[in-house]
């Protein structure tokens, strides 16, 4: 992706919905309502304490939502793993299934929404755009996977903060954003939380003995990672402009074609030669159901916060990683990892001083313009919360239709 196009994204089109009528994709025709700043001398409002955020629902949702994630990736890594253990590594075809259930069920949704015409529109108009976001995805996967073969669990999910990077100056340079001085901190100490957990790794010798070629899998992982950078902003991006199951469609189905030819070419003969069990079965249904939930919720997070908080979130799937290793694979705890993760815990919280001091906010997008109005309203979005603030009576709409 070369960079965001603000004025011709596939969320400015209209197309027909099945039942006769427009449906348009990005809800142009309501702009939301968004009260003006107004002078304040701090009299006419209480004052709020920077601990009301913490207190608030959303910013526990989204910690929840991130810590759920980081879950899922630290499962999904379990499976590949026990996968391998088995005998068993098509790194193409494992994720080519994942693919194929976002088609079937965004897709489909997405026809029964705007109609076989409007899906048609969609896929001539902005085809190329989510193939782009789906090849980035389908390469991060890919080399994720094939790391698995070299290295370890642990030894893999520590380069994968190698994204948080990626995700922070590709967001900077493309998308405007500008980061405040709590995020950034933020980030540095989630890092330093990192840095503490290779430490331990290499204090207790770590488990990297085991793998076949260390460096070839970190190799792999730090590549998939930066491929990984590159889906995360660029989904942000789309998901700002466009409804979930459009993008989330889009990508499953693109994803499912350049897997399907991807494993056609590189995974014929480690299909033929996998070992194939009731065991084997389980792991693969297991792994891209768990695949199947982070796809459908990731995006969620994307628009209540960023791709940034996003990765730093996943940082803790090295903590829970330990902790399903204990049962599975018999790693040892070292007593650095609980100290890593809290440190880390705490970055993420660092990270929000910004929403909590009432500078900004990380669901406000700054390529969507004044008052969001390029955006889409949809789960999630600044802008829904902005009408839903309205229709409360807050600001604009409580001083009544003239001064709106």
């Amino acid at each position: 992706m070369t960079g965001p196009e603000s004025n011709t994204s596939a969320a400015s089109q209209v197309v027909p919905g099945s039942g006769g009528q427009d449906v348009d994709l990005d809800s142009k025709s309501s702009p939301a309502i968004v009260a003006p700043v107004e002078a304040d001398d701090g009299s006419s409002r209480p004052k709020k304490s920077i601990l009301d955020f913490y207190k608030s629902k959303r910013f526990w949702l989204t910690l929840v939502i991130g810590q759920f994630l980081a879950l899922c990736v630290t499962s999904t890594n379990t499976f590949t793993t026990l996968l391998f253990l088995s005998g068993t590594s098509f790194p193409a075809f494992q994720t080519f299934i994942n693919y194929s259930l976002l088609n079937i069920c965004y897709t489909g949704f997405t026809i029964y929404k705007i109609g076989l015409k409007g899906w048609l529109k969609v896929v001539w108009k902005d085809g190329w755009k989510y193939f782009i976001l789906a090849f980035f995805d389908v390469e991060g996967n890919y080399f994720v996977v094939l790391a698995y073969r070299y290295t370890t669990i642990l030894s893999a999910e520590l380069i994968n903060f190698w994204a948080i990077v990626v995700v922070v100056i590709l967001s900077f340079f493309l998308l405007k954003v500008r980061y405040h001085w709590s995020q950034t901190l933020g980030i540095l100490v989630c890092c330093g939380g990192m840095g503490i957990l290779i430490a331990s790794d290499k204090i207790q010798g770590g488990d990297f003995k085991s793998a076949a070629n260390v460096l070839k899998g970190d190799l792999f992982m730090l590549l998939g990672a930066t491929f990984y950078g590159f889906s995360n902003v660029t989904e942000e991006f789309f998901v700002s402009k466009q409804p979930l199951y459009v993008v989330i469609g889009q990508l499953g189905f693109w994803g499912m074609c350049i897997n399907g030819v991807q494993a056609a070419i590189f995974d014929r003969t480690s299909i033929a030669t996998a070992t194939w069990n009731g065991k084997v079965a389980g792991y693969l249904i297991g792994y891209n159901l768990v695949l199947f939930t982070f796809y459908t919720i990731t995006p969620v997070l994307f628009r209540m916060s960023s791709a940034a908080f996003f990765n730093i979130s996943l940082l803790t799937a090295n903590f829970w990683g330990l902790i399903i290793g204990i049962r599975v694979f018999g790693y040892k705890v070292h007593y650095l990892y609980p100290v890593s993760f809290v440190l880390i815990l705490v970055g993420l919280v660092i990270y929000y001083i910004m929403d909590a001091s009432g500078i900004g906010d990380d669901s406000v997008k700054p390529w969507l313009g004044e008052d969001q109005t390029g955006g889409h309203e949809g789960v999630g979005t600044a802008k829904r919360r902005m009408r839903t603030r309205v229709g409360r009576g807050v600001g604009a709409a409580s001083r009544g239709p003239d001064e709106v």
